[in-house]
């Protein structure tokens, strides 16, 4: 009887210890998705800021303007010395 005791304790521990891990986890899985969720955010508002940019909305197309700030970039890449290949 004594032994199924510390077994079932011992189990119990371990059982307690991987919730602990796996809550922690899901916490620093759940802050990962937020920070990535908030860099989305800025990126496509950054995108919609350079598209409006280059050009007024309904002037003309988002893949038009979206192919100039394709060419814009590269032009950047190449002046600091960055192989367009290897983007």
């Amino acid at each position: 009887m004594v032994n199924e005791t510390v077994t079932h304790d011992a189990w119990l521990r371990d059982l307690e210890a991987e919730a602990f891990r796996t809550g922690r986890t899901s916490a620093a899985h759940s802050e990962q998705l937020t920070t990535v969720r908030e860099q989305q955010r800025t990126a496509f508002g950054n995108v919609g800021s350079l598209a409006d940019a280059i050009g007024v909305s309904g002037e003309r197309s988002i893949a038009d303007r979206l192919d100039t700030i394709e060419r814009v970039l590269l032009a950047l890449a190449r002046a600091q010395g960055v192989d367009s290949d290897a983007l």
